[in-house]
């Protein structure tokens, strides 16, 4: 492998995401890329992982887990040394779907800079939160967080409730955010509002290179017709009968929002 190949990294723990993930996610980005390039997963498990995916274990970080958190904080595992990967990486979370080229996702601002897409779901009003699904450090840059983590785990939690919030607002030397519309938030930007989404299915935006899939929706519910794979795929009047006749899980207008036509451009693009 080159010294100036692009390196691509992401994280695989416990058994939330099977070795399909990975191996679709290294298929992706082999057609969305100029090589050279390599994808490291950092795991616990290497078993089924295509033979071209770099494994390396999980980087030791020694804390007590935060309780109650939505955060993925074992993320923090890879804001320190990663061992023989130095230099600017571009971190992916594995149920990304990539719908363009990434190569200006290496070229983009300064080497140095922290790099996170921007979330549309704050729930704080006028706060410009990061997207740590995909996002590009320097190796070894956002290691002073880990310290501070480190430090009190439950309590960086319970203030930030995110990791993503905690890199916004305390990574050395700040963050940028990937320009607008490069990384896209499939319910935010790719579902048509309500009611639209009963008739028609949801659309990749024009100028999107990455969906992200934040929340219990991923790339097999998105496949399915469903908002979770909790739910049920139907068709949009039994959904609508559901809502009245005992079928339904939630609220009424919780249920009436969440209705998905299935997405075939999500079945043609998350592949080996």
């Amino acid at each position: 492998m080159t010294a100036d190949a692009k390196q691509i990294i992401c994280i695989k723990w416990g058994t939330k995401f099977g070795p399909e993930y990975v191996n679709r996610l290294r298929g992706m980005i082999a057609r969305n890329i100029t090589p050279p390039f390599r994808l490291v997963c950092f795991t616990d498990d290497g078993a089924g992982l295509h033979p071209d995916i770099a494994v390396r274990p999980l980087p030791d970080f020694d804390y007590t887990a935060p309780t109650n958190t939505l955060g993925k904080w074992p993320k923090s595992r890879l804001w320190g040394d990663l061992g023989d990967i130095t230099g600017t990486v571009l971190f992916l979370d594995l149920d990304v779907v990539i719908v363009g080229n990434l190569d200006d996702f290496f070229t983009f601002g300064d080497p140095d800079d922290t790099v996170l897409a921007t979330n549309p779901q704050s729930v704080k009003p006028f706060e410009k939160l990061g997207q740590t699904s995909v996002y590009r450090m320097r190796v070894g840059k956002l290691a002073p967080l880990q310290d501070i983590f480190r430090a009190d785990p439950q309590a960086i939690a319970d203030e930030y409730r995110f990791e993503q919030r905690f890199v916004t607002r305390r990574a050395p030397g700040g963050v940028r955010f990937w320009p607008k519309g490069w990384v896209v938030h499939f319910r935010s930007h790719c579902v048509p509002a309500w009611p639209l989404r009963y008739w028609q299915a949801p659309r990749i935006p024009a100028g999107a290179r990455i969906v992200i899939f934040a929340g219990s929706l991923n790339p097999p519910d998105a496949i399915a017709g469903r908002w979770s794979e909790e739910d049920t795929p139907r068709a949009p009047a039994d959904h609508l009968r559901a809502a009245f006749d005992g079928r339904r899980r939630e609220g009424l207008s919780r249920h009436l929002r969440h209705y998905l036509k299935p997405t075939d451009w999500v079945a043609r693009l998350w592949r080996e």
